[in-house]
């Protein structure tokens, strides 16, 4: 909800801020000043479907959390206060100690706008590389095999292309969850055209429940994999020989690699822990089929190896001609809204502007020439782990953040909080409060989606615009004002004298045309005199636009390539060992990924009460074999350890995980939970070429926290609890759950009850404590008689439940006697029905309402669908529906 506003808006045609589909939505205001969105039927990308998080927008707009005044050491103060200090701090940091002891660390939540002055400042006028962006977690190591490949970091092709394959691969990405709306229009178009897919990855998610072929590879084996499948190709006559000779370079040293490193289909099979029918079935569906697409995406970048597993794929599309054309090539799908218009604006340490580069000194010419800033970088920065390091050990003194969390979304979390802590001068701008702004010395309110105007580039290359609906939240500012305000006060004024975002895309448009000629794909020089009103009505387009016309939506068909002889490049690539290989301390592979309903840190779909129904705590999955070994069981405490530091979670043992393997969701900040930060647990070792840090297969030692009680409190406050073992918190309509826990014996109840209920007058709180003190309840009601808190405290396992005092918490409605002879058992007086745990955010159906529909007869996901409406929208819950409906029909054969 925001403010009540005097009539309702026009409906605003503006884009998701989540993932790298870039579905269009349109945002309205009601007259109450509730935010209504839907998906827009007429943009491109998702015409008119939405996910659980897209279609939730409208609930994330309100006012809890949001940062709304400068701040300078905790205390508000006025915008010219802040920005004169941090445009003092970092003059005097750069006169007196060189350029280099500034950086930035900027975000793909960023619009195309914002990135594109914030990289002009730091590299153009500043003079310094040092500016990184979260996409280094995401993205960089696709950057870096296109550079290698193509000679420029371009995606080749579009979203129709899935629609025209015959096969489409899916390596590293549960697009089902992550890409839910993309995915729904593959599996459409297969229901239409019998489209093959094949998923190639550890875990058994939503996306390899409903594929054709799964691959359940060993962590860190794709490059074996890719290789022979390269070499397979080779062996078969599956090589397009024309396209090889006339297009390309190093074709025979790459095979020869493959050859000699994937021999056998046995031997491909043993390395990555696969049979061999499988591996077979795939390379001759491959080899067989002309119209593939391979769509990648964080499991296969967020690697040490990461840029070489890219390079292997896109070698055995280059092999097969399979690139730029109809329903063919590799796809790399971004994991953020704008990770595609950061790389344009050289958001990246290692980049320019405009796809140019540090490594030929005529492109710093020309981008020092067109920014008239002969100052300019001439050099590549510190990328993301390295930025931090130098914050940490004082080769960076002032580091401003903007957009992002690193203290928890960067690997080795524990030493970025720690480097936070000692640098000298720390500057946040961010639209809420996170576990990064407890760091910095000031902070400034950045304006959020719905209050902020630009454009985000989509994974397709596709530019679209975000338009404002809503008035900034107190006095925050957009971050390009914010940006240009601090360049204006050191300095650089004439350079930054921008007074809206159209000037600055327009800018950025004629950056990407200058001394072009055709050199570079990247090219919208025709925007560059696009005028405000046309700006304002820019309608979703692909790039390239170059000035002289002739847009063509896929890229790199036709043979040629942006590299000096026009050739693309292979790359010879060797399955290297694992960055860090599990031991007899550490036996299981940790990987890391998304919530189906969540978004990055939590910061904002964390207060959407329906979208942290369907996992409400940060959970362990984990193999029932190692689960055995350990002799954890279903909802256990664990304690989870790597060599960078430890998180806790609840335990869920599934037959998803592959034995020797773990999975732990990315989100959970200290906002939502003590320690349960997958960050903490994640190595800090790089790809050598792109610096895109291990994320996905971390050796960890997992064992069961002993745990004497467990505890639960609803309230309506906002608390950030101390002193436990391990707790975590969930949004309910009205307040708060917060799950606790400790290993303490005895007398917790009343210890908890003084902590959290003392501020009651005895006559509002009812309370019941066992003898043995082992079993507490309490429940504290509010001047009118409404529920106001319940603290509920038993043994493991012994808990009521809760749902219907979760009901009472938000209903605010007073208590009738009956009810309150009840609150102590949890249970209704009178039958209620229970929705249970929600599976379908989309439609806010509980897991209870789903048993019961099978029940009655619906039998399949179509069925429950049409009786509940559960999995019709963005799909991504009809795998746990089937799940249901498997385990129905187990019962039933009992």
């Amino acid at each position: 909800m925001t403010g009540v506003v005097e009539a309702p808006s026009a409906e605003a045609r503006t884009t998701c801020p989540y993932c790298g589909v870039g579905c269009g939505v349109l945002a309205r205001v009601a007259a109450d000043g509730e935010v209504i969105v839907r998906g827009d039927p007429e943009h491109p990308a998702n015409f008119g479907r939405l996910c659980s998080k897209g279609a939730a927008l409208g609930e994330t707009t309100g006012l809890e959390g949001r940062l709304l005044v400068p701040e300078i050491g905790g205390r508000e103060k006025s915008w010219d206060e802040a920005l004169d200090l941090v445009a003092r701090r970092f003059r005097e940091t750069i006169d007196r100690h060189g350029p280099d002891s500034v950086a930035f660390y900027v975000s793909g939540q960023l619009l195309t706008e914002d990135y594109y002055v914030a990289n002009k400042l730091m590299k153009g006028f500043i003079g310094s590389g040092n500016i990184d962006t979260n996409s280094r977690l995401c993205m960089a190591s696709s950057v870096a095999g296109h550079r290698r490949a193509f000679g420029e970091d371009i995606v080749p092709g579009i979203y129709a292309d899935l629609e025209e394959a015959d096969l489409v691969v899916l390596t590293g990405s549960n697009a089902a969850w992550c890409h839910p709306v993309l995915y729904q229009r593959l599996l459409a178009t297969r229901q239409k055209r019998g489209t093959r897919i094949v998923v190639i990855d550890p875990r058994r998610t939503a996306t390899a429940d409903e594929s054709d072929h799964h691959l359940a590879l060993d962590p860190g084996t794709d490059v074996l994999l890719f290789n022979g499948l390269l070499a397979h190709l080779a062996r078969t006559g599956a090589v397009d020989d024309d396209f090889v000779a006339a297009a390309t370079t190093g074709f025979a040293d790459a095979v020869g690699v493959a050859r000699a490193e994937a021999s056998s289909l046995a031997d491909v099979a043993a390395g990555c822990g696969l049979a061999e029918a499988d591996v077979r079935l795939f390379y001759e569906l491959f080899a067989a089929t002309e119209r593939s697409v391979t769509v990648y995406s964080q499991g296969v970048n967020q690697s040490a190896h990461g840029t070489d597993k890219v390079n292997a794929i896109i070698n055995c599309h280059l092999a097969t001609g399979r690139i730029g054309r109809l329903g063919m090539g590799p796809f790399s799908v971004t994991g953020q809204p704008n990770a595609m218009g950061g790389r344009e604006v050289g958001g990246l340490a290692n980049q320019l502007a405009a796809h140019m580069g540090f490594e030929q000194s005529d492109e710093v010419d020309r981008v020092a020439r067109f920014w008239k800033a002969p100052a300019i970088a001439r050099q590549a920065g510190l990328k993301a782990v390295d930025m931090f390091r130098a914050a940490g050990d004082g080769r960076v003194k002032a580091l401003w953040i903007m957009g992002t969390n690193p203290a928890v979304s960067m690997p080795d979390a524990g030493r970025v909080r720690a480097a936070l802590k000692d640098c000298e001068f720390v500057v946040v701008s961010d639209v809420t409060r996170t576990d990064t702004t407890l760091h910095a010395d000031v902070l400034l309110p950045a304006a959020a989606w719905g209050e902020k105007s630009g454009s985000v580039t989509n994974s397709e290359r596709r530019m679209s615009r975000q338009r404002a609906f809503l008035p900034s939240a107190g006095s925050a500012r957009a971050d390009w004002r914010i940006i240009c305000d601090i360049a204006q006060r050191m300095g650089f004024g004439d350079a930054f004298a921008f007074d809206e975002p159209a000037a600055i895309f327009r800018e950025h448009a004629a950056l990407s045309a200058f001394e072009n000629d055709g050199k570079r794909l990247f090219d919208i020089g025709a925007l560059a005199s696009l005028a405000d009103a046309a700006y304002e009505q820019f309608v979703p387009s692909i790039w390239p636009l170059p000035k002289s016309g002739g847009q063509h939506r896929r890229l790199l068909g036709e043979g040629r390539f942006p590299t000096p002889d026009g050739r693309a490049r292979f790359v010879a690539v060797r399955q290297e060992g694992v960055a860090l290989a599990v031991d007899v301390h550490r036996p299981v592979a940790l990987n890391t990924g998304r919530s189906r309903d969540q978004w990055h840190t939590m910061t904002r779909t964390g207060r959407v009460p329906r979208l942290m129904a369907n996992t409400a705590e940060p959970t362990l999955e984990i193999a029932p074999q190692d689960a055995a070994r350990e002799g954890l069981a279903d909802g256990d405490l664990a304690h989870v350890s790597s060599r960078y530091g430890f998180v806790r979670a609840k335990v869920s043992i599934s037959a998803n995980q592959k034995s020797g393997s773990a999975f732990l969701p990315m989100h959970w900040s200290g906002q939502f939970a003590a320690n349960a930060g997958a960050g903490s647990l994640a190595s800090p070792l790089t790809d050598a070429f792109s610096g895109q840090p291990e994320l996905k297969n971390v050796p960890v030692r997992i064992f069961r926290e002993a745990v004497a009680w467990t505890g639960v409190l609803m309230t309506r406050r906002d608390l950030r609890p101390t002193g436990f073992v391990h707790w975590s918190r969930c949004p309910v309509e009205g307040g708060w759950v917060y799950e606790l826990c400790g290993t303490e014996t005895g007398g917790q109840g009343i210890l908890l009850s003084r902590q959290f209920l003392d501020g009651f007058p005895p006559n509002h709180l009812v309370e019941y404590n066992d003898r043995r003190g082992l079993t507490y309840r309490a429940a504290a009601l509010d001047a009118d008689g409404a529920l106001a808190e319940a603290l509920l405290v038993s043994p493991p396992g012994q808990l009521p439940p809760r749902d219907w005092l979760v009901s009472l918490l938000g209903s605010r409605a007073p208590l009738s006697p009956g009810d309150r002879m009840a609150l102590l058992s949890g249970h209704s007086p009178v039958p209620m029905p229970a929705t249970g745990r929600i599976v379908c955010a989309c439609f806010d159906v509980g897991i209870n309402q789903i048993a019961a529909s099978v029940a009655r007869g619906s039998h399949s996901v179509a069925l429950i669908g049409q009786d509940l409406g559960a999995g019709t929208n963005c799909g991504s819950c009809r795998s746990e529906i089937r799940d249901i409906i498997e385990d129905a029909r187990l019962k039933a054969a009992e």
